[in-house]
């Protein structure tokens, strides 16, 4: 299951989803410059609707929503982005050893895994929250990445143990190869589809996960985040007296997040199972098929 970058370049729903985040995280980097000023500064007047002074319109406290749209991109997809990677590499990590060592270092760490894996996450995530109080994004990374890591950890097991059989694997056993070596330039690259997977699957839970966290009132009032947007909008009643920008601006920004990640991990999907592959490799399929039938039906 090797990976190479070209097919994503080719396909156009990678591309799309590609564009989305990177038009994202562009205007997180330079949200000093598209949008200077204190974001929890009071600039209007309370809910104002979208107008030229106020594009996306102004919270319950007056504060510009496009400013603080803008400043809070720069704290969810850190916090998304970071934790999905952190989750990745320890999944990556714990599966990798479970699968290549067997035994009872597979045993002890499939245990870890399973006894995870039982525990509801999200309640926990909540549980664990609420004994730290209001917690920070370094909290809330630290707290997700930590409950997060088993259906990674699963599956890099799972594919590990039918490679480390493999006539290459036997090979380099054979000569004397470390088991460092063999891990980390025979089995990973044959993996590098599975951990994007892995990855781009992780960074969109730990962005839902964090503005759920945020939403329920557990992460900094004081931090500006599109979960924190979402729950002083929820606190200002902003639905009952028809704000609508102020839930629904946050709410597109997590929801482009989502579809922009979306989109590259249908293409790692497709990659992986070629029976999942799309466009003008399947409209080629169709087209012989339907050539094939018609021979067939004349044959007759």
């Amino acid at each position: 299951m090797s990976f190479t970058p070209w097919p994503i370049l080719k396909q156009k729903k990678a591309l799309a989803g590609l564009i989305i985040i990177a038009v994202l995280w562009l205007m997180a980097l330079f949200a000093p410059v598209i949008a200077p000023g204190e974001p929890g500064a009071r600039v209007g007047r309370s809910h104002q609707p979208p107008s030229i002074e106020h594009v996306m319109g102004t919270t319950k406290m007056g504060r510009d929503v496009y400013r603080q749209f803008v400043w809070g991109a720069r704290s969810s997809l850190s916090v998304g982005f970071a934790t999905g990677i952190a989750i990745t590499v320890l999944g990556t990590a714990i599966g990798l050893v479970a699968g290549y060592a067997g035994g009872r270092t597979d045993a002890v760490l499939d245990l870890a895994t399973n006894a995870v894996l039982v525990v509801p996450n999200m309640p926990l995530l909540i549980l664990l929250a609420s004994f730290a109080g209001t917690v920070g994004p370094m909290t809330i990374m630290t707290i997700i990445a930590l409950t997060s890591w088993p259906w990674g950890a699963r599956m890099t097991r799972s594919q590990t143990m039918a490679l480390r059989n493999r006539d290459f694997v036997t090979a380099s056993k054979m000569i004397g190869e470390p088991a460092w070596r063999i891990i980390f330039v025979e089995i990973l690259p044959n993996l590098t589809t599975l951990i994007g997977i892995n990855l781009v699957g992780s960074i969109i839970y730990a962005i839902v996960a964090q503005t759920t966290l945020e939403y329920l009132g557990f992460g900094d009032p004081l931090k500006v985040s599109w979960g924190t947007m979402l729950y002083n909008a929820q606190n200002s009643s902003a639905i009952m007296v028809g704000a609508w920008w102020d839930i629904g601006v946050p709410a597109l920004g997590i929801a482009l997040t989502g579809l922009g990640l979306a989109l590259l991990n249908f293409t790692f999907d497709e990659i992986a199972n070629p029976q999942l592959r799309s466009g003008p490799a399947l409209t080629r399929w169709f087209r012989l098929t339907r050539a094939r039938n018609r021979e067939l039906e004349l044959g007759r």
